[in-house]
């Protein structure tokens, strides 16, 4: 069980008040969760996040600052985000004990992520396009505003709780592991390039085609086999086709 809730990770974005990653981590830890990456926070360190951290000083001596999402999510091979509105997005919010029960279960694979926004304006579209699902805390609606640390409390509880209902088996060996992020995102570039080389695709007027895209292959959860083969499906049809190499 420690070990599953070892590789979920807790991603804070632009953190504006230092007092909410010091509850978040004291949420963790209260949990079993120890991996926090801070991405761009505005001050930190602080002795007000050591304060509210109230003894979960060690999540904050090893939590890591990056400057932007996608150096926090890289080897993450499966990433939820939080969002408290749809704003137009593709993807579909989901109830957190079941993203819960599934960033568990893959876990086992690799590490996974949690990622929570701004505490004003939570993600961007742009950094909810990085994600692969989307969990939406359900809040009262004349009231729906939640504190980060709160947020992060209740998703760490659905975490332990989902810990707590799964079988310990003994890991099995996985000759086609689930790509990570920064697997992903060489694909969508050379989807990209490949889409503009080929004229399906008007770099002037991308219109949605690649979110869209970007939205189904995050959804499959593809092996890093997928995303190779899907990479000599590009290449080929950059240089032109003929006659296929029969590799990946």
């Amino acid at each position: 069980m420690d070990e599953g809730l070892r590789r979920i990770r807790i991603v804070l974005v632009g953190t504006t008040h230092p007092g909410n990653i010091g509850s978040a981590a004291r949420a963790m830890k209260t949990m079993g969760l120890t991996d926090l990456v801070l991405v761009d926070p505005q001050r930190f360190p602080s002795a007000e996040a050591t304060a509210l951290a109230a003894g979960a000083d060690d999540i904050l001596s090893s939590a890591r600052i990056v400057p932007g999402l996608d150096e926090a999510i890289r080897d993450c091979i499966w990433v939820t985000g939080t969002s408290a509105r749809r704003r137009g997005h593709s993807v579909p919010p989901l109830a957190p004990e079941p993203v819960a029960r599934d960033l568990f279960r893959r876990a086992g694979q690799g590490p996974v992520a949690i990622v929570f926004g701004r505490e004003s304006s939570g993600l961007t579209n742009d950094e909810l396009d990085l994600c692969n699902a989307l969990v939406q805390i359900p809040t009262d609606p004349a009231f729906s505003s939640l504190n980060l640390a709160a947020a992060v409390q209740v998703m760490a509880y659905v975490c332990r709780a989902a810990a707590l209902e799964h079988v310990e088996r003994p890991p099995e060996y996985d000759p086609d592991p689930p790509a990570t992020q920064h697997e992903l995102e060489g694909l969508f570039e050379h989807y990209l390039r490949a889409l503009v080389r080929i004229e399906f695709l008007d770099p002037e007027k991308p219109r949605h085609l690649m979110r869209r895209l970007r939205h189904l292959y995050l959804r499959a959860g593809l092996s890093a086999s997928e995303v190779r083969i899907l990479r000599g499906i590009l290449t080929h049809t950059e240089r032109g086709g003929g006659r296929p190499s029969n590799r990946p």
